[in-house]
């Protein structure tokens, strides 16, 4: 039924329509999808969105998500462009200067592996929950996070697939933030859709992934993986890359307004990212619920 459900709302997205007929249709794939999302998060105990070929492979390189020169060395320097994007539109404002820029905001860090971007929110103030289906990413994560003393009240670290955060006693988020996660995922669009339901109103979603481009696989998998190691072996397969156009329609669906999308490069020498126009390849988005 729920396989149903959702091939019937993605074939309501996705077909020709007349401008007459074109907000009826929008409105009847919400409520298909809103039926969806309820079989996800409330019923059909057994469905899960989790891939777990690669919880199993991010589990194995545990040991060097803090080694910032390893394995995880471009999701450290990430950091550099995607903390600023949070912290900035969240407070409408350029936040360099400021301390604890995102200090009251609530935010949930969805697939947080060893709590590289967890943690640098909650060193600018934010209260981050991070959540990951990997039990060994989770210990990983809290483990780190309790040498910094700074940190002690301002991270809580769930061992569970966005699907079953509904069992924790969580409110609604300032802010989702969906980095480099969404290429790993078994189901996209039930993903996005449960992610998009614990932002409140007026909140933010954060996304950074990989656009599915043949530039796309020259340089995130023959390159990147195979050629010059930046990131491990077999990190991606290319058929899960998602386009900034489709990641904007599951987030309509789902009552967000996507408000700007930014590409972004990786320099193979120096492995820093910068802001590029060209969103072929890596690229941001973000997106508020209305």
């Amino acid at each position: 039924m729920y396989q149903y459900f959702k091939s019937f709302s993605l074939v309501l997205l996705r077909a020709p329509t007349l401008s007459s007929t074109a907000p009826c249709q929008r409105a009847l794939a919400k409520v298909f999808l809103s039926v969806v999302q309820r079989q996800v998060v409330f019923g059909a105990a057994s469905y899960t969105t989790v891939s777990e070929p690669e919880v199993s492979k991010f589990s194995s390189l545990s040991q060097h998500w803090w080694n910032e020169t390893g394995e995880f060395a471009a999701l450290h320097t990430l950091n550099a462009l995607r903390v600023p994007l949070i912290t900035d539109c969240l407070t409408g404002q350029s936040t360099s200067l400021s301390p604890l820029p995102v200090k009251g905001f609530r935010i949930l860090d969805v697939g947080c592996g060893g709590g590289i971007l967890t943690e640098a929110l909650a060193r600018l103030g934010a209260d981050v929950t991070g959540i990951d289906a990997s039990p060994v990413n989770i210990d990983v994560a809290t483990q780190h996070s309790a040498i910094d003393p700074h940190l002690a009240g301002r991270i809580e670290y769930l061992c569970c697939p966005v699907e079953n955060l509904k069992d924790h006693d969580v409110s609604l988020f300032d802010a989702v933030v969906l980095s480099e996660i969404f290429e790993h995922v078994a189901d996209p669009e039930a993903f996005i859709s449960i992610a998009c339901s614990h932002v409140k109103i007026g909140g933010s979603m954060f996304i950074t992934t990989i656009n599915r481009t043949t530039l796309s696989y020259l340089l995130a998998i023959i390159a990147a993986e195979r050629l010059l190691h930046l990131v491990p072996k077999d990190s991606h397969d290319w058929a899960k890359f998602i386009s900034p156009q489709e990641v904007q329609q599951m987030l309509s669906t789902n009552s967000l307004s996507t408000r700007l999308v930014h590409g972004m490069t990786l320099n193979p020498i120096t492995l820093k990212w910068s802001w590029c126009r060209d969103r072929s390849c890596n690229y941001a988005l973000h997106a508020v619920k209305t």
